[in-house]
């Protein structure tokens, strides 16, 4: 904790009088480009197994959510305690099985569990009323896709247009890493010979089966 109260410290140190005149003039959206970099960064040591330098991005990283949360404590709006106080007052609360009296028998059930738990919380004062979970606009498209996708397939919907279940299945029969890696390149590079971006295409499209969604099921 004393690591994390002298983070706490430095950062404000940077942004306050006679601090950093970098840091002083960055906004939440200045550090939005560095903060997807960084992302990129964490990610890649995860994918290479490099706990050397994974240490390393995790702290760029929690330098973000630091200086993020000052900013707004310069506002009076809310600071790094609060912030840690609403996520972990929200994992008490999604696992009731853990923190509760709640039994449950499986991984099925926790999903369930999750599901609901998550259907009864409000964002921003609103209960949301869309039939799909609202996903980050700025997430990547392969990401942004496979997310809709795991969400039509919890709820068990059968989307006009889209690969259904068993065509889903027959494509992914025996597939592993290497196999997808080698159709997803190979597929960006026939969209990159075709003159198409394969991220703006593949976001599209998922885009268009989140309004089919909405329309076929969402009244």
């Amino acid at each position: 904790m004393k690591a994390i109260q002298e983070l706490k410290e430095t950062v404000s140190r940077l942004r306050g009088p006679g601090g950093c005149p970098w840091d002083r003039e960055q906004t939440h959206q200045s550090l939005c480009d560095h903060l997807i970099e960084e992302c990129a960064e964490l990610l890649d040591t995860i994918d290479r197994n490099d706990t050397v330098h994974m240490k390393e991005e995790l702290g760029d990283l929690l330098l973000h959510i630091f200086l993020h949360a000052q900013m707004e404590a310069e506002l009076g709006h809310f600071n790094i305690e609060d912030v840690a106080r609403d996520i972990n007052e929200k994992l008490i609360r999604r696992h009731p099985h853990v923190f509760g009296d709640a039994k449950i028998e499986g991984i099925d059930e926790l999903y369930e569990q999750w599901e609901s738990i998550k259907s009864t919380e409000k964002k921003n004062g609103v209960l949301k009323k869309g039939v799909l979970k609202d996903l980050p606009p700025r997430l990547p498209a392969l990401n942004f896709a496979r997310d809709v996708y795991k969400q039509i397939q919890k709820k068990g919907l059968s989307i006009e247009g889209m690969m259904q279940e068993d065509e889903i299945e027959e494509l992914s029969d025996g597939m592993d890493e290497e196999m997808a890696g080698e159709m997803l390149f190979d597929l960006a590079a026939a969209c990159n010979r075709m003159g198409i971006d394969p991220e703006s295409a593949l976001r599209r499209y998922t885009s268009a089966i989140v309004e089919r969604v909405e329309e076929q099921y969402g009244k």
